[in-house]
């Protein structure tokens, strides 16, 4: 019938098993083929980059992805183009590249040579291609690694070249401005002094601002023509000092002019505290009052070719730090360079593009910024001209790349004009289903919103060149495809590869004054090569157009959730820009993976998990699963191997238990489900069963179409441990024990067998490895069956076999065994041991919905009857009592009467009402007030001789009633000997595990024990034998394993010897 399965099973093993099995019978095609012709599906990879290697959240994001798709290609959807992608550009590569060659600057790369730099960027980029396949592969995740889009690829650039050429094509106007999408400006961007290059606003958001020490000091500047008269200004970037130009005040804002020890000070009115010590206010003004004030310069390096040195007015200027009087060098901040504009002031630059100080500024030349800081600080404290100084920590922008703070540097820059199109952003963006909802505009809506210019040009080496030449008279041409830059400059090589050098040694005449066109040194933020991923990747619009209208916008894009700002960004920005749409239907952000105590993980902090350690301990399905059920995709995971074997313990263990009961027990009795007549489900707890797995069903479908991937695999554990397992099995055992195949026990078998082939199917894309081992084994002797679980259909619930009451009753009997142990466990007996009776306390309907199911109560709770009474007060009794913590803040001034009044109520009115309604309404003079669960406490206790569990609450039809189940703890002595009776079968079945034996070994038993305790067991001798497969049972000492044993403080021991 079926193959054997072993109780215990090496999950890793059976995966190595199942992976050389698809491999082995290309079951990724087959699925591929089956479902050519279903609905398209369309998914993007998001492109790692392979010259790292992959870490656990690369795992989760992979698991993700897979767990989606699975699910799809199993409702009959064909998923598109279900291919890897790789992003080859940019400044991650670089860097890598500069650390193996021991590079450290720009000029070290120059002088290398571009050309071998860029060779052996293209060769790191694939260095880990085989770990990345690997661990493709190993998590089950069933993506086409061999036919990968790469960013580096000809066609590939092709296609970013003809969209640039696009955005060079389209214009924008506003408020009477008006030009061009792609443009290029002399403007500030936050610059990597390290990198050498400036970065976008979106790779700002990904390095994130740091907590950084810098110094704060409030330097005097002498106010020209009037004696010991100075602007004090406060700044935390000293070097920018020698940049000077101009001092901004708020036109609006109140100055002062204050006296202090012989010297007068101009600042804002608000900020007056910082000053240290008395001084007398001499002079209150408006800021508008200062505008063209003269000052006389800190430092005159550079003659300015504008007039430089006065004061300007800016709205920009805040009464909430500093001194209401800013500095103004417009070399170095965006608000800077706006009011030099607009009041035509000089740009003195004299810091380089690495961060150190121009040989001009010739007592700091050479100095790193951060170094000039202290140098300058002291040359002012020289001169008299530092007020205070001291040091504060405030958030600054890092580089995402080397962790180096950034600079405002103005620099001449390619941009996307993205701030015209922040309508359009927002716009598409309501478009787009977004997971968690409260992204669309929250982390990502408020992000579009204050959508900045994309600084697109990068002054580096390896990446897609920007296609734009120029000649000296500044005329430019955009290329977009090879064809159009062949007609420029004639035919190119065979061998033709668009990067950095070879690309920059293309020269032509210009096309409207004959001089000699050369493309502009940039190469393009490697962020705009992924965003263009949707087009690029099909070589649209050179190739495969109707191809690319069929797959565009994607149907789901999924990666961790600083993509939000980074690809998620930038996918969404080209798509808008290029074509006016937005890039994706349904977008789902994932949170990162931390260590155990929610830590980030580093190797620095040594705690770094190793994903194939995983593997080969635990199993991949086992960390795929706890993924899934941990907690919701977009919120972080703490990760172990330890939380990943507890979910393995928990969740696989028990699916492996259940499918080796039915395998064991179907292949002892010969069942073979597909052979005879189907048996007519009579036993209620069959009709319950069929009836969840139908309910569940309609869950999981329905949670995987929105994405919601963890209440999809809460449902399936839920089922899977709480009602499979530990109750519809455990309630079923007796009825594959029996010896005669009738139509209770076929009808057993029949239901766990569809449980489990129904289960094989809904688990299939969240543990394929597990699902496709049982799937082969369950199907063995079904010629309809599938070469793969993967290549069935996703189960549909079976309407007519749906009945929710049972499904709710159940429940209800489900909580009160749960009740009924809790109750057992307040007075500590064991489950084992047998009472006399559990008593229901609930509304007349409730009982009778009940009654049906008291077998099952009864067992569970080992009880010999279930008695019912609709009078609580007959075995409870109740207490309340407030809860100042809560009740105080509400009532305040009222408390005393509320409290004394509530104490006249009938504690069983208030606590009934509390449990069913959620509030009492309490009425004392003056009025009414209503109290809530939160404000009462109450205490239920059971009469002499019963315990009582936490009550259970009811629903039907909207309406809530609280259901108590009582255990009577007295126990007699007949009672006391069937308890004695089943801990020794307890202590037998634990021996048989021992010894090996197998499922159906009938064994011989001897018991070595007082005369008198052997008397008490005799009377349940048969119960004994007929739980144990023992064919005698003697007593005294008998020959085989021997096993010594305190029973209830006595010694007992047992030996066996198999037959």
């Amino acid at each position: 019938m079926y193959d054997n399965v072993e109780t215990s099973v090496d999950f890793s093993k059976l995966e190595e098993e199942i992976l050389k099995f698809w491999k082995e019978h290309e079951i990724f095609g087959k699925v591929r083929m089956l479902r050519k012709g279903g609905r398209k599906f369309v998914f993007l990879e998001g492109p790692p980059t392979a010259n790292g290697l992959p870490h656990v959240g690369h795992v989760l994001t992979r698991c993700i992805k897979d767990v989606v798709l699975r699910f799809r290609t199993m409702i009959g959807d064909n998923v598109v183009p279900r291919i890897a992608g790789w992003d080859c550009h940019g400044l991650p590569v670089e860097i890598e590249v500069e650390k193996e060659l021991r590079l450290n600057s720009k000029r070290d790369i120059e002088v290398f040579g571009v050309g071998r730099f860029n060779e052996m960027c293209r060769m790191s980029v694939f260095k880990y291609e085989r770990e990345w396949v690997k661990m493709t592969e190993r998590t089950g995740t069933w993506l086409d690694m061999e036919h990968p889009y790469v960013t580096l690829s000809k066609e590939y650039i092709e296609s970013v070249w003809w969209s640039l050429k696009q955005l060079w094509e389209k214009t924008w106007e506003k408020d009477g401005e008006k030009g061009r999408l792609l443009y290029k400006d002399y403007y500030v961007v936050l610059y990597c002094p390290r990198c050498g290059t400036p970065l976008s606003s979106h790779e700002v958001a990904l390095g994130g601002y740091k907590d950084t020490a810098d110094p704060s000091i409030h330097v005097k500047f002498k106010v020209k023509g009037e004696e010991n008269t100075y602007f004090l200004v406060w700044t935390t970037t000293p070097w920018t000092l020698l940049s000077n130009v101009a001092l901004a005040v708020h036109p609006d804002l109140e100055y002062i002019l204050v006296e202090q020890k012989g010297e007068k000070y101009i600042l804002a009115k608000p900020l007056q505290m910082l000053l240290e010590g008395s001084y007398k206010v001499l002079k209150t003004f408006k800021g508008r009052e200062l505008e063209g004030r003269e000052y006389e310069p800190l430092y005159s390096y550079v003659k300015p070719d504008r007039k430089a040195w006065y004061v300007v007015l800016g709205d920009f200027v805040t009464e909430t730090e500093g001194t209401g009087v800013v500095h103004i060098a417009p070399a170095f901040g965006p608000e800077d360079f706006e009011v030099a504009k607009k009041y035509k002031l000089p740009v003195i630059q004299l810091v380089d593009d690495t961060g150190h100080v121009k040989d001009e500024a010739e007592p700091f030349k050479g100095l790193y910024i951060k170094e000039a800081d202290e140098k300058i600080i002291e040359n002012l404290r020289s001169r008299g001209l530092l007020y205070k100084a001291g040091t504060v920590v405030h958030p600054y922008p890092h580089c995402w790349r080397c962790d180096t703070p950034l600079l405002y540097y103005a620099i001449d820059t390619w941009y996307i004009k993205m701030s015209a199109l922040r309508e359009k952003l927002l716009e598409n963006n309501e478009k787009i289903n977004w997971y968690p909802s409260y992204f669309k505009k929250g982390r990502f809506g408020k992000f579009i919103e204050e959508a900045k210019d994309w600084a697109l040009s990068r002054n580096r080496f390896w990446g897609t060149p920007l296609p734009v030449w120029t000649c000296p008279n500044g005329h430019h041409v955009c290329i977009g495809s090879y064809e159009e830059l062949e007609g420029y400059a004639g035919k190119l090589p065979e061998n033709f590869d668009p990067h950095k050098p070879w690309v920059d040694e293309i020269s032509f005449p210009c096309p409207e004054c004959g001089g000699t066109m050369k493309r502009e040194p940039y190469v393009i933020d490697c962020w705009y090569d992924s965003g263009a991923a949707p087009f690029a990747q099909y070589h649209y619009p050179f190739e495969n157009v109707g191809l690319f209208k069929e797959t565009f916008p994607v149907t789901f894009i999924t990666e961790a959730v600083d993509q939000c700002r980074g690809w998620f960004y930038t996918l969404h920005a080209v798509a808008t820009a290029v074509f006016g749409s937005y890039a994706y239907e349904n977008v789902l952000s994932l949170g990162h993976v931390l260590d155990e105590q929610g830590r980030k993980m580093s190797k620095s902090r040594g705690n770094v998990v190793d994903p194939n350690v995983i593997f080969t301990n635990v199993g991949a399905d086992a960390m795929r699963w706890y993924f899934f059920v941990s907690s919701p995709p977009w919120i972080p995971k703490r990760f172990s191997e330890k939380m990943v074997v507890e979910t393995r313990n928990r969740f696989l263990n028990t699916l492996w238990n259940v499918y080796f009961f039915y395998v064991t027990n179907a292949n002892i009795d010969e069942f073979n489900p597909h052979v005879g007549e189907k048996p007519r489900v009579a036993s209620g707890l069959d009709r319950w069963l069929l009836s969840r797995l139908s309910t569940l069903t309609k869950t999981v479908r329905k949670e995987m179409e929105n994405y919601m991937i963890h209440r999809a695999a809460r449902a399936l554990d839920e089922f899977v441990v709480d009602e499979l397992s530990n109750w519809y099995l455990r309630r079923s055992r007796r009825r594959f024990w029996r010896n005669e195949m009738d139509e209770d026990k076929r009808s057993a078998y029949h239901t766990l067998y569809r449980a489990l082939e129904t289960l094989t199917r809904l688990l299939a894309p969240f543990i394929p490895f597990t699902t496709e081992a049982m799937y082969r084994n369950l199907s063995r002797e079904d010629e309809k069956a599938a070469e793969s679980v993967h290549m069935t259909d996703f189960p549909e619930p079976v309407e007519e076999e749906i009945d929710l009451d049972l499904e709710r009753d159940m429940e209800l009997v489900i909580k009160l065994a749960a009740s009924g142990r809790s109750a057992r466990a307040s007075k500590g007996i064991k489950l084992r041991h047998p009472l006399r009776e559990a008593v229901v306390v609930a509304q007349e309907e409730v009982l009778r919905n009940i009654a049906p199911l008291e077998e099952y109560l009864k067992d569970e709770l080992n009880v010999k009857e279930v008695n019912y009474s609709t009078k609580p007060l007959e075995y409870l009794t109740y207490a309340v009592k407030p809860n100042f913590k809560s009740l105080g803040p509400k009532l305040k001034g009222e408390i005393k009467k509320v409290v004394e009044q509530l104490s006249k109520e009938k504690p069983e009115d208030v606590a009934v009402s509390l449990e069913e309604k959620g509030e009492y309404v309490l009425r004392v003079e003056g009025g009414t007030f209503t109290l809530t669960r939160e404000d009462v406490e109450v205490e239920v206790k059971a009469k002499e001789g019963y315990a009582v569990g936490e009550p259970v609450i009811y629903v039907k039809d909207g309406r809530r009633s609280a259901v108590y189940l009582l255990v009577n703890t007295e126990v007699t002595g007949e009672l006391r000997r069937e308890a004695l009776a089943r801990e020794v079968v307890r202590r037998i079945q634990a021996m048989r595990k021992d010894m090996n034996l197998d499922f159906m070994q009938r064994i011989n038993v001897a018991v070595k024990c007082d005369p008198a305790v052997f008397r008490e067991l005799n009377e349940n001798m048969e119960y004994i034998k007929n739980e144990t497969l023992a064919e005698t049972i003697t007593h005294g000492e008998g020959e085989g394993y021997s096993k010594e044993w305190v029973i209830d403080g006595v010694k007992v021991t047992i030996t066996i010897k198999a037959k």
